[in-house]
């Protein structure tokens, strides 16, 4: 919200020394974020005047059309003679008073005005735009041309207001109200603790059964309806320049005198109001929610495709607007310079429900300066005071006549009252304020306060956001000031530190560090859309997600039920602006419901939860495992001086659940597996051994080439995804240290022919298991097909290494254990000593 210091006097009678730095301060004092304070017209300097076009001569031979005019700037130029000015733009003429800068003056950025030659004469000054002053965009493009009254030799820097500060407030979603002038100028009367002249305080006619007839289908939706209609317009009429400048230095474009003066009641009292061409209305007014594939034309030209949930508003033909979002293109207030007439125009002044907007809003992306205020919170009350401001001002800068009907459809609703102890604020805050002052700030805030020790508190209109007692605690805290609360530190107790399950997921992320991977942190959130281009089946357990009430995005709006997609988003992303070997982590929860959930009711916050509340709080919560996982593209190594490089593969996905269970000191057992979304054949199952019994953790392996296509990942990506709870229960006892031999050690080599389906880690299992207790390690590290070994069958090289605790190994006792671990593999998979 941006709000102009010159504007904001017209509200709270500041003293004339305050600066927009000192503004600012007083806001944030109480809690607005003031983010910049603008100094509009810094360094302008005069002479800069009102002048009257005398003559214009069009110079030929050049590449644009130029113009050398002579202009009447009265006695400004010192002389009284007719300044000579050479000019470019077309858009004004003959007779036009326009806005002159003459020699001696500097315009915004600096630009010092002198007499120059150019295009073969003297230009003596410029006649100046609204970019050139740095007042914005008019719309025009081109020289500033004011109305006829202004006098020759006005000075035109108080004339245009080019002077002034403008602070530019970030306005939160629970402060809807000050995005208007009335509702900073609320806060800013009380941080200086002067009066406020609310603008919203008018006299309103009562409403008639004359006014334009409105028929409302969804109270809910739209709980108040006003309309009002003006008639006998000036089509010719203007915007005049204060109220142009103010809205440029809101923000807003000037377009037409109806919708800037529109534009202005919003700006001003928060409340968002159209206006409609009622030459173009057919019938009675309606508000009701929108037939599914109805179509309607907003007034930036697009034609939207309705869902049922869209709250439109209607005449006899259909919809006509996007109720608090955007009107409809066929009742569109006509533009003056196409040569259409409005001289008859209905106001409509409404409150809608902040939900639908919101979603409507989003649904077509569509963000307006309505959607805005709507889905934030509008003041239902102001609503007719709005309708009423904009028919004064249509009456007094349009000539109109405001016709006497008033239309006032309202849903029955009834002041929300809050109870509170009159202590409860200090005892949120640890600050004794007493009642007093607990009631003088609440009451500046606009609440009605009775009672004694307890405060019965009837809540304004325009701050829907206060809803309980800890929100009026919240008022009085930060009017008093954030800066007075005590700071006291809490004193942890001695001998506690980090339990051994956060030092374990610690290690987890230090050892895939280690390994060259670089953790990402997601947003845990998903959608369909998603999970369909993991290519996972309608029965997977990982699309029964738990859905958000309030999404922070309508194609998101489930919390995780794996970290694939967020870390893979992360990959993409940094594929595409030009990092290309990629290997990244994320640790985090994830979120699978069981159906077995319970409902629960909402606790209140001055006392301790009880067990039974507690529990019944978990009862509630869907399954959350803490799970890992890594995604990895382009080259795993690097090519360099010392040799080639390799890409990575699904070899190194597995090595990432090795590193992460070698962490946990727990054996990670390997099989093939199929599970979406890796690639049929290179895909692994991990499993570990969770109280005597094989348990699948995770899967890891190279992605299917389907999901990479969908997903626009690079080609033969890997990932790993492995649950870290499951590890942690594998874990048997504290992680013990190796212990090292001072025996040499005792190599034995062996090359074993096997079936082709057969999987190397069956082998290596009974390779382990037959081996027995002086077996150290055990290494695959060749794999041999050909016609030497037969069709259908493949030699696995193995290196075993032996040693005792002891005593040396003698060649016997090595070759003995070799022996054994060969027979087994040999009974339990068919395998063949290769050249035996």
């Amino acid at each position: 919200m941006r709000v102009p210091l010159s504007w904001l006097r017209e509200y709270v009678d500041l003293p004339a020394t305050e600066t927009g730095r000192d503004v600012q301060a007083k806001l944030v004092a109480v809690g607005l974020e003031v983010e910049t304070v603008e100094q509009i017209g810094a360094g302008l300097k005069g002479p800069l005047v009102v002048g009257q076009v005398l003559t214009i001569e069009e110079l030929e031979g050049f590449k644009k059309p130029i113009r050398f005019c002579t202009v009447d700037v009265g006695s400004a130029n010192g002389t009284g003679e007719p300044q000579e000015i050479v000019c470019g733009a077309r858009n004004f003429a003959v007779g036009d008073k326009v806005v002159v800068v003459l020699p001696g003056a500097v315009l915004p950025g600096d630009f010092a005005i002198a007499a120059r030659k150019t295009y073969g004469r003297t230009s003596h000054g410029m006649i100046c735009s609204t970019d050139e002053l740095g007042m914005g965009d008019d719309g025009t493009h081109g020289i500033i041309v004011l109305p006829p009254e202004h006098e020759v030799g006005t000075d035109a820097i108080e004339l245009l207001e080019l002077v002034d500060e403008v602070l530019d407030i970030a306005v939160t979603p629970d402060r809807g109200y000050c995005l208007s002038m009335r509702g900073v100028a609320r806060e800013t009367a009380i941080a200086y603790g002067l009066p406020l002249r609310d603008p919203a305080l008018l006299d309103v006619p009562a409403p008639n059964a004359f006014g334009y007839p409105v028929k409302i289908a969804d109270p809910i939706g739209c709980d108040r309806f006003t309309a009002r209609t003006v008639v006998g317009l000036e089509p010719e009429a203007r915007s005049p320049i204060w109220l142009q400048r103010r809205l440029q230095k809101a923000g807003m474009r000037p377009i037409s005198l109806a919708v800037d003066i529109t534009n202005y009641v919003m700006l001003e009292l928060g409340q968002p109001l159209h206006a409609y061409d009622r030459t173009r209305i057919d019938g009675p007014i309606g508000v009701r929610r929108a037939q599914q594939g109805e179509k309607l034309t907003t007034l930036d030209g697009t034609v939207r495709v309705l869902a049922a949930e869209d709250l439109v508003i209607t005449d006899d033909r259909g919809p006509i607007g996007l109720a608090g979002v955007m009107g409809g293109a066929n009742t569109e207030i006509a533009d003056v310079k196409n040569g259409e007439n409005t001289t008859e125009v209905v106001i409509e002044a409404a409150h809608f429900d902040a939900i639908s907007i919101a979603r409507t809003a989003r649904r077509h992306k569509l963000s307006s300066e309505a959607s805005k205020r709507f889905e934030r919170g509008v003041d239902p009350q102001a609503a007719a005071a709005a309708a009423q401001r904009t028919v004064d001002l249509l009456v007094l800068l349009a000539g109109g006549t405001a016709e006497a009907g008033v239309t006032e459809v309202t849903a029955p609703s009834a002041p929300r009252t809050i109870a509170m102890p009159a202590d409860h604020p200090d005892r949120v805050a640890g600050v004794a304020y007493g009642r007093e002052t607990v009631v003088r700030r609440l009451q500046q805030v606009g609440c009605d306060v009775y009672g004694q020790d307890e405060l019965l508190v009837t809540v304004p209109s325009w701050r829907p956001d206060l809803s309980e007692p800890n929100d009026l605690a919240e008022e009085v805290i930060r009017l008093e000031g954030y800066e007075n609360l005590p700071s006291t530190l809490p004193t942890p107790p001695s001998g506690r530190g980090l339990t051994d399950r956060q030092r374990l997921h610690r290690r987890f992320g230090r050892a895939l560090a280690g390994a060259g991977y670089v953790e990402a942190l997601n947003y845990p959130f998903i959608g369909d859309a998603v999970l369909d281009q993991l290519g996972l089946d309608a029965d997977d357990v990982r699309r029964r997600t738990v859905k958000l009430v309030n999404p922070l995005s309508d194609e998101e709006p489930a919390l995780r039920t794996t970290l694939l997609p967020g870390l893979l988003g992360a990959l993409r992303r940094n594929d595409g602006r030009g990092s290309h070997d990629l290997a990244l982590f994320e640790t985090g929860l994830v979120f699978r419901p069981t159906g077995d959930e319970t409902q629960t009711e909402r606790l209140t916050v001055d006392r301790r939860p009880t067990d039974d509340e507690i529990a019944g709080l978990n009862a509630a919560l869907p399954r959350q495992p803490r799970r890992a996982a890594v995604v990895l593209a382009g080259a795993r190594e690097q090519a360099g001086w010392w040799g080639k490089g390799r890409p990575a593969d699904w070899a190194d996905s597995i090595e990432a659940a090795r590193t992460i269970a070698r962490e946990a000191g727990v054996e990670l057992t390997v099989r093939s597996d199929q599970h979406a979304p890796w690639h049929p054949g290179r895909c692994a199952a991990l499993f570990v051994t969770v109280g005597g019994e094989e348990t699948l953790v995770g899967h890891a392996g190279e992605l299917h080439p389907r999901v990479i296509k969908e997903l626009h990942l690079p080609e033969r990506t890997c990932a790993m995804e492995i649950e870290l709870d499951l590890l942690e229960q594998a874990v048997d006892g504290a992680l013990q240290a190796p212990r090292i031999s001072t025996f040499p050690v005792a190599t034995q080599d062996v090359a074993l022919i096997v079936a082709q389906d057969v999987p190397a880690t069956t082998v290596e299992e009974a390779l382990r298991a037959g081996a027995g207790q002086l077996l150290e390690s055990l290494r695959l590290f060749d794999v041999f097909t050909g016609e030497q070994i037969g069709e259908g069958k493949k030699s696995l090289a193995y290196a075993l290494r032996f040693r005792a605790p002891d005593r040396t190994l003698t060649v016997d006792e090595a070759t003995a254990a070799r022996d054994s671990a060969v027979a087994l593999a040999a009974e339990r998979t068919g395998a063949v000593l290769r050249g035996a």
